[in-house]
């Protein structure tokens, strides 16, 4: 099978990486030629534009930053769109809106090709690693057609219904996901502020009933002063709005989720959108005079799970196994 790239960006990039380390036919394409450049002199080829891409390949992969962009690659002048036919497959790894891959699907499958959406979750080391989890919302002929591919890029896969189901659930993740970030921000300063050693409370943390995968890395990057997980709080604030969205749309009245966005609209303000997202922590260590870091701390980011050979399709009831 063929497969097309587009947008080779933090996560984007380790996952092209993981199909032409595992011998797929990879044609990519990015709006910085220069990012694309490690890929082609490894044997990928360039497609000039979304469409002839799309006409090459039997699957077109998007990754892009934002609902927006997806937008402008998928149906704009050359887009993904027009060169789709019968048998194709456009597959959305971004994290994006529920309502707007439901819409551009419809436009895919109108012109008989697949739709299906299938973000990541994990963290980018884990992307690069092929220990990344992925959701894929779609068609059960749609998953079970992509299913070989996205097995190349991760160990656990999980059908989550009908298109649009896997991005709500990525978005509901990467909210719990920041919510556990403030949390561990604001356990972390009054730790430290009590007199506790931050190494000891690292431990603590990990071995008990506060323990998270996000502690397990996030609290790594931060008490080891390099605040590196390849993503920055633009990128949350559109996450976490992303899934206020949702919310908004059920009519659910969520009172943690507005103060997470404020909360990082707040950062953003004082340091950037490009600012690493663990850095939110600056905020207390300002207010507060302090600096949450561990001396003699393990200076690289680790993960207890090896490499995985192998992958796991998760299953749900009787639809998914």
């Amino acid at each position: 099978m063929k497969i097309g790239f587009i947008g080779l960006g933090n996560v984007g990039g380790k996952l092209a990486g993981s199909l032409l380390r595992n011998g797929f036919d990879l044609t990519v394409r990015d709006l910085d030629h220069k990012v694309a450049e490690p890929f082609l002199e490894q044997g990928a080829k360039w497609a000039d534009t979304p469409r002839e891409m799309a006409e090459a390949c039997d699957m077109v992969i998007t990754c892009l930053p934002s609902p927006a962009a997806s937008a402008a690659v998928v149906e704009g002048d050359d887009g993904v769109l027009s060169g789709l036919s019968e048998g194709k497959v456009w597959a959305e790894m971004s994290t994006t809106d529920e309502a707007e891959v439901k819409r551009l699907g419809a436009l895919v499958m109108a012109r008989g090709a697949d739709a299906v959406d299938c973000p990541v979750s994990g963290g980018c080391h884990r992307a690069a690693t092929g220990n990344i989890a992925i959701f894929c919302g779609g068609s059960r002929d749609a998953f079970e057609k992509v299913l070989p591919i996205l097995t190349a890029l991760g160990r656990r896969i999980l059908h989550t219904g009908e298109l649009g189901s896997a991005s709500v659930l990525k978005v509901m993740t990467n909210y719990l996901a920041t919510a556990n970030l403030v949390t561990l921000c604001e356990a972390l300063v009054t730790s430290k502020s009590a007199g506790m050693d931050l190494n000891t409370t690292f431990e603590a943390i990990k071995i008990s009933s506060g323990n998270s995968f996000v502690h397990e890395t996030e609290s790594q990057v931060i008490l080891n002063g390099s605040r590196d997980i390849n993503f920055t709080m633009d990128l949350v604030v559109k996450d976490i709005s992303l899934f206020q969205e949702v919310a908004d749309r059920a009519g659910i009245p969520l009172e943690v989720s507005p103060l997470l966005i404020e909360i990082f609209k707040d950062g953003m303000s004082r340091y950037g959108g490009r600012e690493l997202s663990p850095n939110i922590i600056k905020r207390l260590e300002d207010t507060c005079g302090i600096e949450i870091q561990a001396p003699g701390f393990p200076p690289e980011m680790t993960d207890d799970e090896p490499e995985a050979p192998g992958y796991e399709v998760v299953p749900v009831g009787r639809a998914s196994i």
